[in-house]
């Protein structure tokens, strides 16, 4: 049943393609349903639909604005993560992690890679759905950083454990073998930490926050 989606060397086929897409919509529309309880008309609307979508699609787009790579791999995006966890922030934990697992399936998509369904779980979809759980700090004090931070934490936390189960052979020859034991840990924190270093840095800006601030209550009208 796995091969009839993937492909022998580890890609989808058309069926797994499918029903990444399929899935997909499916999350994004459970998303917005969510997100309507939560506004004032407490109804899902055409308000929701674009501030859900347009976020999605700033964080696809930035994904691919690369700053600069990390020298043991990973790259650091032009704040590419801020977007989801927006959606977590207006819209509560249930739908960032929908919008999470969506956007995780359409990075899938765009370059997919599958040693097992466990393996695209961690590098996937699990990864980019911890990012809705900067929600759970959207009522509280500097709730957007706090929750930013989290998500930052438990994403890393998801690809990490997927290193440890299926990355570990590809450890680059110049990484310290005094590390060996840690190497996902490092490999995956180190760029999405110095990301989320420069974009702390950014929605700290006074104007910055403010701006979010009138973005997050346009959202929620």
């Amino acid at each position: 049943m796995f091969q009839f989606f993937v492909n022998t060397e580890g890609g989808l086929t058309t069926a797994g393609y499918v029903l990444c897409i399929a899935a997909g919509i499916i999350l994004f529309v459970a998303a917005l349903i969510f997100a309507g309880r939560i506004s004032e008309k407490k109804r899902m609307g055409t308000r929701q639909l674009v501030f859900c979508a347009m976020a999605m699609a700033l964080a696809f787009i930035t994904s691919y604005l690369k700053l600069f790579n990390m020298p043991w791999g990973g790259s650091v995006t032009l704040c590419s993560m801020l977007f989801i966890v927006l959606v977590a922030n207006w819209y509560g934990p249930k739908t960032g992690i929908l919008v999470g697992l969506a956007y995780g399936i359409l990075q899938f998509i765009q370059e997919p890679y599958v040693l097992s369904l466990f393996q695209v779980c961690c590098d996937y979809i699990l990864a980019f759905a911890a990012l809705g759980v900067a929600g759970f700090f959207a009522k509280s004090k500097h709730g957007l950083l706090k929750g930013y931070i989290a998500a930052v934490i438990a994403r890393g936390a998801f690809h990490a454990l997927g290193g440890y189960l299926y990355w570990m052979d590809y450890m680059p020859d110049n990484f310290p073998k005094a590390l060996t034991s840690i190497y996902p840990i490092v490999y995956n924190y180190s760029y999405l930490l110095v990301e989320g270093i420069i974009t702390v840095i950014i929605i700290s800006i006074p104007a910055v926050s403010k701006a979010l601030n009138r973005v997050k209550q346009t959202a929620l009208q």
